[in-house]
């Protein structure tokens, strides 16, 4: 049974489960029509050294860029319009691929264009992360947003980091303004 994380929550992925060589984060929510558009909710994942810096654009995956400088990160692909029940996008993880200068893996999810069509996070529900066994499909844990944020457009939901020779997850929440572009500008 998967544990349910509250905002801020960490959690010992491989002590929960011995052995556990890969993963995947799946993401997803309920979108509303605004200004006569579908929201348009995108997944982005920095992959984090020392310094919380990226080491190298190629480890910085999103819809253009679905595949880390390692091999250890897969984004599946971009999903325009939040529609159906379950995980809208998915990134795969190999923990053992993971490059030794990577400490931590953020996971964001901004809106496209929020800023040209006046969507925000205001506008989106039932936000969530789940981590899971990519080998079986179990789920670990999951990190379910009960916060609004009118006037945010960008979302770091949660994070994996290297705890000793462990990996860990830590469910985050933290809203910003600026979109992509401002997140790529602070990690880079």
């Amino acid at each position: 049974m998967a544990i349910e994380l509250k905002k801020k929550q960490k959690f010992d992925l491989t002590k929960k489960e011995p052995g556990l060589k890969q993963v995947f984060a799946g993401l997803g929510w309920d979108t509303n029509t605004v200004n006569g558009k579908k929201i348009d909710c995108d997944v982005s994942v920095f992959m984090l050294g020392e310094n919380a810096k990226v080491p190298a654009e190629e480890y910085f995956v999103f819809y253009n860029n679905l595949l880390s400088a390692d091999g250890a990160l897969r984004h599946t692909g971009d999903n325009r319009d939040g529609a159906g029940e379950g995980d809208d996008e998915t990134v795969e993880v190999d923990l053992m691929k993971v490059s030794q200068e990577i400490v931590q893996i953020l996971f964001c999810v901004t809106i496209h264009e929020s800023e040209e069509r006046g969507h925000t996070f205001g506008d989106v529900n039932n936000s969530f992360i789940r981590m899971c066994n990519k080998l079986n499909g179990n789920e670990i844990c999951r990190f379910t947003l009960n916060e609004q944020f009118g006037g945010c457009d960008s979302l770091i939901i949660g994070r994996l980091y290297r705890s000793i020779s462990e990996w860990e997850f830590e469910a985050m929440g933290s809203a910003t303004g600026g979109g992509l572009s401002a997140l790529v500008e602070f990690y880079t």
